[in-house]
């Protein structure tokens, strides 16, 4: 998949502020969604959540997983947006209190077409999604060379934690 990227538009590499991301697609979500508790908080740690990519292509990340809380969780949740530096690392994660993922939902949900118990997704509308928007996310991170894990409890909630070499000064 990571070469069906490539060929589509390379990866641009220039100097990112994940903060300006992550407010973005916290404002995007509140427009969408007026109604959820939608919050961006700033993890305690050393220097600035930059990174060296593709501005364009981390949004898409962080777009697909805040929508994938907002639509999989149940509408009186909350959604997280956390940013920060962990070490060498700039970290994005997407906290929600929703209905969590089963051991074997959490091994499998960044296959693509891989969907969850459509009875606990999409609790506002109807169905599941087409099973690729957490696959991309998984290939995008990877062509920055981060990663993405998920941690979650059945019962109560998610959190997705994607990690990025940090832009460091010379």
């Amino acid at each position: 998949m990571l070469a069906r990227l490539d060929e589509q538009r390379p990866i641009e590499r220039r100097p990112v502020d994940l903060l300006a991301i992550a407010a973005d697609a916290v404002h995007g979500a509140r427009v969408v969604a007026p109604g959820r508790a939608i919050a961006l908080e700033i993890l305690d740690g050393p220097g600035i959540p930059e990174v060296i990519g593709d501005d364009i292509r981390l949004r898409q990340v962080l777009g697909n997983l805040v929508t994938n809380a907002v639509t999989h969780t149940p509408a009186d949740t909350s959604v997280t947006v956390r940013v920060g530096t962990v070490g060498d690392d700039a970290v994005l994660e997407v906290v929600d209190n929703g209905q969590g993922l089963s051991e074997i939902d959490r091994e499998r949900v960044f296959e693509r077409f891989y969907r969850t118990d459509s009875s606990r997704s999409r609790s506002a509308g109807t169905g599941g999604g087409s099973g690729l928007g957490l696959s991309i996310v998984a290939a995008l991170v990877a062509a920055h060379n981060g990663i993405v894990e998920v941690d979650s409890i059945l019962g109560e909630g998610s959190t997705f934690r994607v990690r990025l070499p940090r832009l460091r000064p010379e």
